[in-house]
């Protein structure tokens, strides 16, 4: 592993009451999860006996670790089930019958020559826990965010259960709620898929637990799409993965780290798009999140100002390919354009410096740079991408997560379970979609940071938002440095 690795206008205030204090009625709950013994869901049919590689873009060590995901439902309402139908026993039956199609699932991952993954098609199967909570949906509260109260029992982390080889590839949990309701958890070695590709797989169990008998999409697997050329040649740059020493200790340390949710609605991106100047007025939503919270983040972190500052935006390559990856493919399919600037650019500058080098870095993804990409990885030996002074944005509000129904209909809250995750934590924020109690559609971003620079990033960001001089310098360098 490289170096690298070891590491008061009104949209204000609605904002700062939503993001400063996530409701007391949720974020202080606790309740207690009754577990049944974990076990295996086999595919309900014989399945290939084989051996698949995954591609050389999937088996990267930034992607060998688990990623959770959570949906919440509201009870049955005689949606589609035909009423009194128990959640558990009905996924169950449909993972099982997905499995036949889904079957590498049910499989476990192999490490062969120059580290190179590949599942083998066991049909072991996944892993499963039933469960039960003395919780109603409703005391979640009105606006269902992360942190989530008692994740991790309403996610176990099954003992021998997580580790990238030789071990179930998905966890799912299925958590019946005293309202009727249930919570649907799952675990993801994210090797194996995308937000994309995953999506797609739960949305293949919502349709069989809902009577289908065949997935309306058929998996494909085509993993040889995305593997390096012969010979392997770099063609483009690749600075996400650039060997940065951590010569001052900057990767965010895992103690004291502060979890909190941000929502951004009409009126927040409004205030927030104030910023723009006129030549950048047609950027994207995501394009002037990731700008306003990578700038907020770096200053919140107090690196030296001469120091290299990242931030990674996850790129959706599917449509980049001529022609594009079949319909079906459900592997990783997604770059980590990287833009850099130095701490003191980054924050004495105004957004649009920040915003343009955003909005430079997503361009670079063609399909040349993912041929690229997967060389480099077999050249350099799979590299995780760097986290020095890293931060990386997912944008996951167009992937359906929330849109995957088991009968039941569509989850109340649906996407990644909390902000910070990864093979090296601390690192991701993801922009999921959320609706609030007032009605309003936007983006809640999970963050994680130490607590004295979630302090400082919370009043940066009130800051841009109340500022009456946005195209102005209302922000000072010197909050980087130390404060006295």
């Amino acid at each position: 592993m490289h170096t690298n690795t070891n590491p008061k206008s009104s949209s204000y205030l609605h904002f700062y009451s939503i993001m400063d204090s996530i409701k007391p009625s949720s974020s202080q709950l606790v309740f207690t999860v009754r577990r049944q013994n974990a076990e295996l869901i086999a595919p309900a049919k014989p399945t290939p006996r084989e051996t698949k590689f995954l591609s050389d873009i999937d088996d990267q060590e930034g992607l060998r670790f688990q990623i959770p995901v959570i949906n919440f439902y509201r009870k049955d309402s005689d949606y589609s089930t035909g009423g009194n139908h128990d959640p558990v026993k009905v996924i169950k039956k449909a993972i099982a019958e997905t499995l036949v199609f889904y079957y590498p699932f049910a499989g476990r991952l192999r490490e062969g020559n120059g580290r190179k993954l590949m599942v083998d098609c066991t049909g072991e199967g996944v892993m499963f826990v039933e469960a039960d909570a003395d919780v109603t949906l409703e005391e979640f509260g009105d606006e269902l965010q992360p942190p989530f109260p008692c994740l991790e029992e309403l996610l176990y982390d099954v003992p021998g259960s997580a580790e990238v080889l030789n071990s179930p590839l998905l966890l799912i949990q299925v958590t019946r709620l005293k309202c009727g309701g249930f919570i649907f958890a799952l675990r993801l070695n994210h090797t194996m898929s995308d937000a994309a590709g995953l999506v797609q797989f739960m949305t293949a169990v919502g349709e069989m637990a809902r009577g289908a008998s065949v997935p309306s999409t058929l998996p494909v697997w085509s993993r040889e799409l995305l593997n390096s050329r012969n010979p392997p040649r770099v063609t483009c740059t690749h600075h996400e993965y650039d060997e940065v020493p951590d010569t001052k200790g900057t990767i965010i340390p895992l103690d004291g780290m502060v979890h909190k949710s941000f929502f951004f609605g009409p009126s927040q991106v409004s205030a927030l798009r104030r910023f723009i100047p006129p030549h950048l007025r047609k950027s994207s939503t995501f394009e002037l999140l990731t700008s306003v919270l990578w700038r907020c983040r770096t200053i919140s972190l107090k690196p030296d100002p001469e120091e290299e500052v990242r931030v990674l935006c996850i790129v959706n390559a599917r449509s980049k390919f001529n022609p594009p990856l079949p319909n079906g493919f459900y592997g990783n399919a997604f770059a980590f354009p990287v833009a850099v600037t130095t701490a003191a650019k980054l924050c004495k500058n105004p957004l649009g410096y920040a915003l343009e080098l955003v909005k430079k870095a997503k361009s670079d993804v063609t399909e040349e740079y993912m041929k690229s990409l997967a060389d480099l990885m077999v050249m350099k030996g799979r590299p995780h991408f760097t986290v020095v002074r890293t931060y990386l944005v997912s944008d996951v509000t167009r992937a359906g997560f929330g849109e995957v129904d088991f009968g039941w209909g569509k989850a109340v809250y649906g996407g990644p379970a909390k902000g910070g995750v990864g093979a090296i934590p601390g690192v991701a924020s993801f922009y999921i979609p959320f609706k609030n109690k007032n009605g309003e559609n936007g983006i809640v971003v999970p963050v994680c940071l130490p607590a004295f620079a979630m302090e400082i990033f919370v009043r940066e960001l009130n800051g841009m938002l109340k500022s009456e001089d946005p195209l102005g310098k209302y922000t000072n360098y010197a909050m980087i440095k130390p404060a006295l």
